[in-house]
């Protein structure tokens, strides 16, 4: 067995990039096989300063990588992110510390180059606490037993005056980057897409990894014609004994950036022959799906998951870029073990704006970093941590304090995996 200091960790060269993907591909259970096509698809993004990899003897055994991501923040401001994927660790070099070293490599770089937070898609809920990021938003999915709604069977378009149409992967790509930006910069938690998402989502990137079906795409446009909403699914072919249609829609992505919208698309997907059950895909905590139905219950809660992970890496801009509904002080005593976020700072809440700054005044609550992301975003109760004992009251009633500045009306979200 090789010592952990013997195994090296560093930047990928681009001969590397085969044996990354080799690597990757292990850790995440599919086959190790790598093709051209794969390697040239991967080496398009990856950025090669930030693709790292633990070499063994010349060998790939752990991998990780970042790109740039803008996050949306309570309020609608977008702060710069270290968006990271593609973690594994190969599993005869577990327990050596790999991840920590990647990590440790990454997270000092973002907070070099200035970027206000990190970001990550948990796969297994307790590896990256430990590295000061905390599950800031949830996600839900539903299935829908349509014949158990109540929406009228003869349903044939909005009632608003809007319209619904069938359109292709070229219709979407030209509408959905605008769309999705309008979702974006009103939803907390929401993350940016590239063209290359766009690209794969519809099908003009196919990739050996993920086999390309062709979907379904519904526009939804409002009555002075504006595209307010889009979705994808696909169906599958399930019939009963009876000689009765039992499909399933599965949704893909839905985006909508006004209710009608939202609700018409459901109505929509729940009124298709032959369809009786709709499974939502990923939605949020509190979406309104089920109250768009006649009866909520209908929409049983399928899923329900901690979604993304933020790791604030500067306090002070974070705190800043989001908006607050009321005014008020509050002293936070933030602990990083490692040292990249923590200190005393108080943030003081106006009709200005906020204002956040180091201080040496007593603290009012002491949290751990990856707790005050969930509570940056809106999402978590510091009178709840409190009583997880995850935060601490060093005065009292300083959580009920921050639960007024902090909390939002709604939950965030974030729509994407990465």
């Amino acid at each position: 067995m090789s010592r952990p200091d013997d195994i090296d960790v560093r930047p990928i060269t681009e001969a590397e990039t085969p044996d990354w993907i080799r690597a990757l591909n292990t850790g995440f259970l599919r086959s190790p096989e790598v093709s051209e096509r794969e390697i040239a698809d991967r080496s398009s993004y990856l950025v090669p300063a930030r693709t790292l990899g633990a070499f063994d003897n010349g060998r790939c055994v752990a991998t990780f990588r970042s790109f740039p991501q803008e996050l949306t923040a309570v309020g609608g401001a977008s702060v710069p992110a270290d968006a990271i994927s593609n973690v594994t660790v190969t599993a005869t070099h577990r327990r050596r510390g790999l991840l920590t070293r990647m990590m440790a490599q990454d997270l000092a770089a973002a907070k070099e180059r200035g970027d206000v937070v990190a970001t990550l898609i948990a796969a297994e809920y307790p590896i990256y606490g430990r590295y000061g990021f905390g599950a800031a938003t949830h996600a839900t999915e539903w299935t829908i037993d349509v014949p158990r709604t109540g929406l009228d069977p003869r349903w044939s378009g909005p009632e608003d005056g809007g319209r619904i149409d069938l359109v292709d992967g070229e219709d979407v790509r030209k509408a959905g980057p605008d769309l999705h930006e309008r979702l974006r910069r009103a939803q907390p938690g929401a993350v940016s897409r590239d063209e290359r998402w766009w690209q794969v989502n519809t099908g003009v990137l196919r990739l050996d990894r993920a086999p390309w079906t062709e979907p379904f795409y519904a526009v939804y446009r409002s009555a002075s014609g504006e595209v307010e909403g889009l979705v994808s699914y696909e169906c599958d072919d399930h019939w009963g004994d009876a000689k009765q249609p039992q499909n399933t829609a599965k949704v893909n992505w839905l985006i909508a950036v006004t209710p009608a919208a939202e609700r018409a698309l459901w109505h929509y997907l729940c009124s298709i022959d032959w369809i009786t059950k709709v499974r939502t895909g990923w939605r949020a905590p509190d979406d309104l799906l089920p109250h768009f139905l006649p009866d909520p219950r209908a929409a049983r809660v399928t899923t329900h998951a901690d979604w993304l992970w933020v790791r604030i890496l500067d306090v002070v801009r974070a705190l800043e870029a989001r908006t607050y509904d009321g005014s008020g002080t509050l002293v936070l005593d933030v602990v990083d073990r490692h040292g990249l976020a923590g200190g005393r700072y108080r943030l003081t809440v106006g009709p200005d704006g906020a204002v956040c700054e180091p201080t040496t005044r007593d603290a009012g609550l002491t949290l751990d970093v990856g707790d005050l992301a969930a509570l940056w975003l809106g999402d978590a109760s510091a009178v709840r941590l409190a009583a997880l004992g995850r935060v601490r009251e060093q005065q009292e009633g300083a959580a009920s304090v921050a639960d007024a500045l902090l909390r939002t009306s709604g939950r965030p979200w974030c729509p994407d995996i990465f």
